[in-house]
């Protein structure tokens, strides 16, 4: 395998209805240079729109998963910004790519090792399922750096732990292990070092087996309906169900409970 660029870049590849996005910079702790949010975003672009596909499954190279934006890279230029350049840059680099992994209607599993810091640690958060060794460190380090939480983090983390929980990692930037994410629900699971990589792996087998269609349909429905009245989110199942019922899938469920047999569903 050859060594990656300098300024890092995000691997591609796919095994049948997986793809696998590997973001390789090691030597920066897999930390995101410009291109690399870029080559992230191309790819669930893509994928969101690719039929052959049916889970995306993120990973770092070496021994950390994503330490970040790389602040040096995105501001190598000596002039000073011009004002309103976070503005109208954000939205379209690191704030898409966030918003992609949550909407994208193929679930996405994250598998993180070492650090998962700032940005990092929100793509791991924004996943459907991250799993992550015991020994690993998630991390909001944007108080200690000076300026406020962002890509999400504010609005990721009260959800999947509290306002507590929230404030102690983005205002007292609390680093939290992977055992200890995994028992206050920040992530799908834990595992040893050692078992790290066979966990995820079940865990993607699992979701490329799954009824894709429904399943998308399902995460939309559970991310909607999170700001809905009770009212608003039985119409939408409602809606989601109709088209959950119009699939292959559908029909191949109903057979598979009628013969008494594990369903075979095909994404379709």
């Amino acid at each position: 395998m050859q060594d990656p660029p300098p300024d890092g870049t995000v691997r591609r590849d796919q095994d049948g209805p997986v793809l696998r996005l590997t973001i390789d910079r090691p030597a920066r702790r897999n930390a995101l240079a410009p291109g690399m949010v870029a080559e992230l975003i191309d790819a669930l672009t893509d994928a969101a729109t690719d039929e052959s596909l049916r889970v995306v499954h993120i990973e770092g190279a070496g021994p950390d998963f994503c330490s970040g934006v790389d602040w040096v890279a995105t501001n190598s230029d000596s002039r000073r910004p011009r004002t309103g350049d976070l503005i109208r840059r954000i939205p379209h680099t690191a704030n898409r790519l966030i918003e992609l992994v949550h909407t994208i209607h193929l679930p996405v599993v994250c598998t993180v090792r070492g650090w998962a810091a700032g940005m990092g640690c929100n793509l791991a958060l924004a996943a459907d399922f991250t799993v992550a060794a015991s020994d690993a460190m998630f991390w909001e380090p944007f108080l200690s750096r000076g300026f406020s939480p962002d890509t999400g983090s504010t609005w990721l983390l009260p959800r999947l732990v509290g306002l507590a929980r929230a404030k102690r990692m983005l205002l007292l930037g609390e680093k939290i292990g992977g055992s200890e994410a995994a028992d206050w629900g920040l992530i799908h699971q834990a595992a040893e070092p050692g078992d790290l990589d066979r966990h995820s792996a079940e865990l993607v087998s699992r979701l490329a087996a799954a009824p894709t269609v429904a399943l998308g349909l399902s995460k939309q429905a559970i991310h909607d309906n999170q700001d809905a009245s009770l009212s608003q989110a039985l119409s939408h199942e409602l809606l989601t169900l109709e088209l959950a019922c119009r699939t292959a899938d559908f029909k191949e469920g109903l057979a598979a409970f009628q013969d008494r047999r594990a369903p075979e569903f095909r994404g379709r």
